[in-house]
């Protein structure tokens, strides 16, 4: 499912290198980002240090526009048409990639509803057993209490 997704992403990247528009580099994604022009921002995992496209993510988050991380900056910079590798792109005219774009956004919103239902879950589970333990110990406690209280 991942190497399908990551595929998905490049395609996305080549179409709209050959039919729409591209800004390739960090600074050009995060003025992309910043003036709300990007439909998808690309950045690679393998960049070092890793500061340099961390705050992508983030900034992606709070515009409410799809980012999506894949493996290398080589890979990502021969999808953008580059012979050099490449750290960051932004979508900015999707040409004929709409349709992917539009798939890779949705597949995106599923996997973060998935991601807040699990953590909700977790949490639920969490005070349960914290609920359990507390109760648990509740007779010991008072077993302790009475003992003292006897001698």
């Amino acid at each position: 499912m991942a190497d399908e997704f990551v595929d998905k992403v490049f395609e996305a990247v080549e179409l709209a290198k050959a039919t729409g528009k591209l800004k390739k580099g960090t600074n050009e994604a995060t003025k992309a980002l910043e003036r709300r022009t990007a439909k998808l921002v690309v950045y690679a995992e393998n960049v070092n240090p890793k500061e340099i496209v961390m705050h992508l993510p983030l900034l992606a988050a709070d515009k409410g526009i799809p980012c999506v991380a894949v493996p290398t900056k080589e890979e990502l910079g021969t999808a953008a048409g580059l012979s050099v590798s490449c750290a960051a792109v932004a979508i900015v005219e999707e040409g004929e990639a709409k349709k992917l774009i539009k798939e890779i956004a949705a597949s995106l919103s599923k996997d973060a509803k998935e991601d807040k239902a699990t953590k909700e879950n977790k949490k639920e589970e969490d005070k349960k057993e914290e609920k359990e333990t507390k109760e648990a110990e509740a007779p010991k406690a008072e077993e302790n209490s009475s003992e003292n209280k006897e001698e």
